[in-house]
């Protein structure tokens, strides 16, 4: 990257990565790509995610132009989200990564108890046992 600002696109375009690749937001996207969807419905569909995570996920896509949250003044109140048009181009990428890795979870799953059966013999494609010099680990 240069000086003439590739190099602040390059922390704006890591800083939207970590929004749309989060743990939770790529199914989120996901999902909404059926349709606007009402809160508990969204939490259902999303495996494991909780009340408040869902809640911030939702707060942080909305926030940045990806989902909307529309309130029906009705009692009780209802609320629901979807896909802004922004929202809705990342639908197809979501879908992709989603279904990547339901169809590769046994593969995944079996390279990796291969990795942890050869880290625990302490034999090679182990994870290292100490950082470099002068560096932490994480």
């Amino acid at each position: 990257m240069t000086a003439n600002g590739d190099v602040m696109s390059g922390c704006r375009i890591r800083e939207i990565l970590e929004r749309v690749g989060d743990k939770w937001s790529l199914q989120v996207i996901f999902h909404l790509g059926d349709g606007p969807q009402r809160f508990t419905a969204l939490k259902r569909s999303v495996d494991g995610v909780s009340q408040r995570m869902l809640t911030v996920t939702l707060r942080g896509l909305e926030r940045d132009g990806i989902v909307t949250r529309t309130m029906y003044p009705v009692i009780p109140p209802r609320v629901e989200y979807a896909l802004t048009p922004l929202g809705g181009t990342l639908a197809a990428a979501a879908g992709t990564l989603v279904s990547w890795a339901d169809a590769h979870l046994a593969e995944v799953d079996a390279a990796r108890a291969a990795y942890d059966a050869r880290a625990a013999a302490g034999g090679p494609g182990g994870p290292p046992l100490e950082p470099p010099p002068g560096r932490r680990a994480g």
